[in-house]
């Protein structure tokens, strides 16, 4: 056997095969981002083509600005974003990536603030308890300040630092997608959500997708 039938195949198939998953998690990410798109998408025809009050809605009804730019921000947010973990097009395509990162940002924020702002100001639908809304002040707050650390790398030119936090505040931005899977078992084998295992099933999604994000920063 000789040397070239031992080594030739091998750098052949390791860049057959490192093309694969190369848009997976991007496709991943969009399909995750889908859910509360389109749950976003319906919330904006509410407001839009003045839908029936109900105890649902009222509170986006009497005051829908922060709403939709939360919508609207959320959904940009999770759309393009999944595209920055696409390697291969980032670097074949670098000022998409800087100039989709400066839009990013900015709808991050958007997100980020409204839903601050919606979490303190609102009035609480029933189903929204103590615990809810302290799990939304503190991952609305981590999202916020994971974006505002990865501009202020990115400006240092420590992409090291900059790709650990804008992973981190996009992991926190598209939960929302995760939340969905989080609490439809409950209600499929065991009914409505009560106020606390709600809260602790939508932070769970928090939680999984921050998991994930420290295992996307450090893995070799």
């Amino acid at each position: 056997m000789t040397e070239s039938s031992v080594r030739g195949p091998g750098p052949q198939k390791v860049r057959r095969d490192s093309r694969v998953p190369g848009w997976v998690g991007p496709t991943g990410l969009i399909m995750l981002s889908v859910i509360p798109v389109v749950a976003g998408a319906l919330r904006l025809g509410e407001v839009a083509g003045g839908a029936a009050v109900t105890p649902a809605n009222a509170r986006f009804l009497a005051t829908p600005l922060p709403v939709v730019l939360h919508i609207i921000g959320a959904s940009v947010y999770g759309i393009v974003g999944a595209f920055q973990f696409a390697g291969r097009f980032r670097r074949r395509r670098p000022g998409w990536h800087r100039t989709a990162g400066r839009v990013l940002v900015v709808c991050g924020l958007v997100a980020a603030l409204s839903g601050l702002w919606m979490t303190v100001f609102y009035p609480r639908p029933p189903g929204d308890g103590d615990l809810l809304a302290l799990f939304r002040l503190v991952f609305g707050t981590a999202m916020t300040v994971s974006l505002v650390l990865g501009l202020a790398a990115v400006l240092r030119r420590d992409l090291r630092r900059h790709r650990a936090w804008m992973v981190r505040g996009y992991a926190i931005g598209v939960a929302a997608g995760t939340q969905a899977f989080t609490q439809l078992p409950w209600m499929l084998l065991v009914g409505p959500l009560d106020e606390i295992p709600r809260a602790l099933l939508v932070g769970a999604g928090w939680v999984i997708n921050l998991a994930v994000a420290e295992w996307i920063i450090r893995r070799p």
